[in-house]
């Protein structure tokens, strides 16, 4: 069997637990240096007063008079008893110069010798306070001499049993344990206060739920193909996933943009707009530096307080050219509506023709078809390997012939087979645009026509694309290529600017010769690498 796992302390355990621990050893540590403090006090008050009552005593005439006269109890014995009972001391006792006792709280110790041993010095005639063990137990005894007429006469002892005395110090001490106790308890309450508060403001999450999470959110920004940009209330930028990064590299912002403000990067940012305004911009174009991006920004709202907001972005082109591509594909699939529904024009007719038994006109028809069909896919198996350009040339040469653009097909040397995807790709965006180019020229024209022509040379693949449109002068052919330059009005110039791009990716040369009202002719040519 596996080992069990203990199940970590919870966050507010911990917290309440943490502040406890440390309130309590506090307190105590405060408890131990005030309670010896106050214990110190106790004793040196209790030193003080027994050494001030003994004073009395020992000046008092009872105490001269009785020890002159050599009078053992009597009335110094009663004046001791009242000196007692009103100082709450536990005895006052008066000796001689032998230490022999002329009071005492017990009359059938007087006239015994002063146990303990430690009044010797105040027998020199010394004043002090000393602790020692007596007939009543151990006390804390004051020793004052006493004089008449400069004179040392006797003693005056007045003493406190240890035992009330602590009794004193724990009283005092009482409050302290119940403050530190309420004080405990006060902390230990704000600390699971203060801990369900941290809590909450982490939305219920326990340190490892918190950690796994950012976790969760760098995997998920570093996956995300969108860059991401987020910015605080003020407009500086927190937080940018690496797409973000890398699009700022390409258009030459290659500084780290956390800590930045967004106004570095764009001179009229949609995330100041957002930030002013609290709503939503979507799909809004922006200009990074020489980059134009698709920008969507969103505010971050939290109990109706601004946090700052939120950019997520593409660049432009990426946008413009999957927009194409699911154009093409959206072609390709009318095309194989029409030539399915034309398909089943045909069989209706071969079906007529053989119910009535037309047969000689059913032969013409059926080789007619049959010499169309071989002219335009005979032609792309001979000179097209590639099964994706072959694919795609023959649905773009069906599209040319129903808008009734009459093609004629020519070549001198097979194309072989692409291995590399992307290079395919851009040949099909090259002929693509160039055939759509050439097919709009062609709208006005009497009597379209589209010459296309495939050769394959050593060292490159070239092809000829030629109509008989409206033409270019020397102006337009110089702005084709440019990003959006159109002569089909705003919102276009996007495809021969792709065109461009995938032309220059593959190192190829464009030829172009075209007069306006002559049509145009485009001759490519591709420098071939055999492993590609």
């Amino acid at each position: 069997m596996g080992e069990k796992r203990t199940k970590p302390l919870k966050l507010v355990t911990w917290i309440t637990l943490l502040i406890s621990a440390v309130m309590l050893i506090a307190l105590c540590i405060t408890g131990i240096i005030v309670a010896v403090d106050t214990a110190d006090d106790v004793r040196d008050q209790q030193a003080d007063k027994a050494l001030n009552i003994a004073e009395a005593v020992s000046r008092s005439p009872e105490a001269a008079d009785a020890l002159r006269a050599g009078d053992q109890g009597g009335s110094l014995q009663e004046y001791t008893k009242e000196v007692q009972e009103a100082t709450n001391m536990e005895y006052v006792v008066v000796m001689d110069m032998n230490s022999v006792r002329y009071t005492h709280q017990r009359e059938d110790r007087i006239g015994e010798e002063f146990a303990g041993g430690d009044e010797r010095e105040a027998l020199n005639g010394r004043t002090y306070v000393s602790t020692a063990e007596g007939t009543l137990g151990v006390s804390m005894r004051a020793f004052v001499p006493v004089m008449d007429n400069g004179e040392q006469i006797g003693v005056t002892s007045v003493g406190i049993l240890t035992d009330s005395i602590q009794e004193d110090i724990w009283a005092d001490q009482q409050t302290l344990v119940l403050g530190s106790g309420i004080g405990l308890a006060a902390g230990v309450i704000g600390a699971f206060w203060l801990a369900r508060r941290i809590k909450k403001t982490m939305h219920g999450l326990e340190p490892l739920e918190i950690s796994q999470v950012l976790e969760q959110r760098e995997a998920i920004m570093s996956s995300v193909r969108e860059g991401v940009l987020a910015v605080n209330s003020s407009g500086t930028v927190i937080l940018a996933n690496e797409a973000a990064r890398e699009l700022f590299a390409e258009a030459g912002a290659e500084e780290d943009p956390i800590g930045k403000d967004i106004s570095h990067f764009f001179a009229d940012s949609l995330l100041k707009r957002v930030l002013q305004t609290k709503e939503q911009e979507l799909d809004q174009v922006q200009q990074l530096n020489d980059v134009e991006i698709i920008v969507s920004c969103m505010p971050v709202v939290s109990n109706t307080t601004l946090l700052g907001a939120v950019a997520t972005f593409r660049n432009k082109d990426e946008l413009t050219r999957l927009v194409e591509q699911l154009s093409g594909a959206r072609t390709y699939a009318e095309t194989l509506r029409a030539q399915s529904h034309e398909f089943m024009n045909k069989l209706h007719v071969i079906s007529a023709m053989i119910q009535t038994e037309s047969y000689e006109e059913l032969d013409d028809y059926v080789m007619s078809i049959s010499s169309n069909y071989r002219q335009e896919v005979g032609w792309v198996t001979a000179y097209v390997k590639d099964p994706v350009l072959a694919g795609y040339l023959m649905n773009k040469i069906s599209n040319l012939q129903e808008n009734g653009i009459e093609v004629e097909l020519s070549g001198s040397g097979m194309w072989p087979a692409m291995a590399d995807p992307e290079w395919t790709d851009h040949m099909i965006t090259i002929i693509g645009n160039l055939i759509d180019n050439a097919r709009d020229a062609m709208k006005h024209t009497p009597s379209p026509h589209l010459f296309m022509h495939i050769y394959e040379e050593n060292s490159y693949l070239g092809f000829q694309i030629e109509d008989n449109g409206r033409g270019m002068d020397e102006k337009t052919q110089a702005e084709l290529f440019e990003r959006g330059y159109s002569t089909k009005g705003e919102g276009r110039g996007f495809g021969m600017y792709n065109t461009k791009r995938s032309l220059d990716t593959l190192e190829a040369e464009v030829f172009i010769d075209s007069h306006p009202g002559e049509g145009t002719a485009f001759d490519v040519q591709i420098p071939m690498e055999r492993e590609n």
